[in-house]
């Protein structure tokens, strides 16, 4: 297949083909994935190349779903769990957190439970409640969760092979509203670490770090900046857990000034420990304070007003102005 441009969502769903292909223990499960196709048709035709004892439509129980995982993780199979919608996985939180997350320390590090879950996540969909959140922050708290997401197909693919080949559990968060976005998938190329950020642009006033569908975001940011002759640099997170920090804090130092964005609201989010971190770090390299951009701290709002809640390119660029004031 060598080089393709393929929408984020063609993109996961090759990445799932390939390794349905190259190892018989891979499964796909979850709500009408099979059949449907799922609600996004991210796994459109899986069943009918691979069968539906390999791509298997669960019952609407996500506590189930995953549970299921976990007991055939422990007999060699390398599940690869679809939760519908963001909001959706909180009935499975429960396995997630106390049973998927701590099996390998309780056993000594005998036992490895190999689960991939997928989310669709995020707003901009006009969609409700339940299915328009960013709960990554939730994950990455938990010790023995690795938490991805990518923000373009390239990625999308590659980090979905590689969370799949991992033995730690991953959760694998999809831009929902980034699915038909295309881009590059050079399938016989190496990829970066699944856990390394990437500098996407280079910059010399200040650093945008973001990831999932703020990267885009944040890019859009960085070009309106540069006509009015600012220059910023654009940072890939890629993972939320753990963080490529190294990768934040040589490109702050560079720069000298931090904007963190994501969709998640600011109280207690991700970019609260991104900011605690390269405060601790870079200090003596800081002209000002790390700012934060994200959603409130309140339960997502109605479709029609979502894009009041969502961070924007005027919300960025409005970070970016405070912090080059200092």
């Amino acid at each position: 297949m060598a080089v393709q441009k393929f929408p984020i969502a063609k993109a996961i769903n090759e990445s799932l083909r390939t390794a349905l292909e190259a190892d018989p223990k891979v499964l796909v499960m979850g709500e009408d994935v099979g059949k449907l196709g799922g609600v996004f048709r991210v796994t459109d035709g899986l069943q009918k190349d691979f069968g539906e004892e390999r791509v298997i439509d669960t019952p609407l129980a996500e506590s189930g779903i995953v549970g299921t995982a976990i007991g055939l993780a422990l007999r060699g199979y390398r599940p690869v769990v679809e939760i519908q919608f963001d909001g959706f996985v909180f009935p499975a939180y429960d396995q997630i957190v106390t049973q998927l997350a701590k099996m390998h320390a309780r056993a000594l590090g005998k036992v490895k439970v190999p689960v991939v879950i997928r989310i669709p996540y995020g707003g901009g969909i006009g969609a409700v409640e339940h299915h328009s959140e960013s709960p990554e922050a939730l994950f990455a708290h938990v010790a023995g969760l690795k938490v991805v997401t990518p923000s373009n197909a390239s990625d999308a693919y590659w980090m979905l092979q590689q969370a799949i080949q991992s033995d730690d559990p991953v959760i694998y968060f999809e831009p929902k509203r980034r699915y038909w976005e295309k881009g590059e998938v050079n399938t016989d190329a190496i990829p970066d670490p699944l856990h390394k950020a990437r500098v996407v642009r280079e910059g010399t006033d200040a650093t945008l770090v973001a990831y999932g569908p703020m990267v885009r975001t944040c890019l859009e940011a960085a070009a309106a900046a540069a006509e009015e002759g600012k220059s910023l640099e654009v940072v890939d997170l890629r993972s939320v857990s753990p963080v490529d920090f190294d990768t934040v804090q040589a490109s702050v130092e560079r720069t000298g000034r931090l904007v963190v964005v994501h969709e998640a609201p600011v109280f207690f989010g991700s970019g609260a420990e991104i900011a605690a971190r390269i405060t601790e770090r870079s200090f003596y390299h800081l002209e000002a304070p790390v700012l934060r951009v994200g959603g409130f701290h309140s339960p997502y709002p109605p479709a029609r007003v979502e894009e009041d809640y969502l961070p924007g390119l005027d919300r960025v660029l409005d970070a970016v102005d405070r912090s080059l004031a200092y």
